[in-house]
């Protein structure tokens, strides 16, 4: 079965795009079959968007599984000072993330193909999360263990996630490994989650 968590190089492409203002900042996204929300922005990442609050000495960000973009572009076009690393697993999804940060003309961020964090090189100040929940809860249990290792002391981990898809449980794991979790707000059966490093 195909979902947007694998390469499924059998599936037909069909780029459209779709106009979105977050925060009063515009953008036009591309999508294609075979990624994450591709109609529109879905709602737990506009969620997240809307409630994170990135401090201004948080020079370097990820957005890990970032799809075709939205949250790691939203933050590099909102704050010009930071450096944004987005990666995703999905070939396509790569090179939707590429097109949209040119059609956004953002310039302080890069894009590139990694299994969660296997080919990061970079430590951050802040790893922002939508995570693929259909990947499994070891995946998404080792995604938040990588996140702490690749962040810098002091560093926030944000993620949003549905309460029926494991908010519970994710907030129990990550007080395992951070010491501490934050629920930073809750809409529609989303959770906004806060680890501090």
């Amino acid at each position: 079965m195909s979902h947007y968590f694998i390469n499924d190089s059998t599936l037909d492409s069909n780029i459209k795009s779709y106009d979105v203002e977050i925060n009063s900042i515009p953008f036009r996204f591309f999508t294609d079959r075979g990624v994450f929300s591709k109609e529109t922005l879905d709602y737990g990442t506009k969620f997240l968007l809307e409630t994170i609050k990135l401090p201004e000495e948080s020079k370097s960000v990820i957005d890990m599984g970032c799809g075709y973009g939205p949250i790691g572009l939203y933050v590099a076009k909102s704050s010009p000072e930071k450096h944004v690393y987005l990666y995703d697993v999905n070939e396509r999804a790569v090179a939707l993330a590429i097109k949209n940060m040119k059609e956004n003309e953002i310039q302080n961020a890069e894009v590139h193909q990694s299994f969660l964090f296997e080919y990061v090189n970079v430590k951050a100040d802040a790893i922002l999360t939508n995570p693929p929940i259909r990947a499994g809860k070891p995946t998404i249990f080792r995604l938040y263990e990588d996140a702490y290792l690749k962040l810098n002391r002091g560093g926030l981990l944000y993620v949003v996630i549905q309460k029926k898809q494991g908010a519970p449980s994710t907030v129990a794991k990550l007080e395992s490994l951070f010491g501490n979790c934050t629920i930073v707000d809750k809409s529609k059966g989303y959770w906004v989650l806060l680890a501090k490093k």
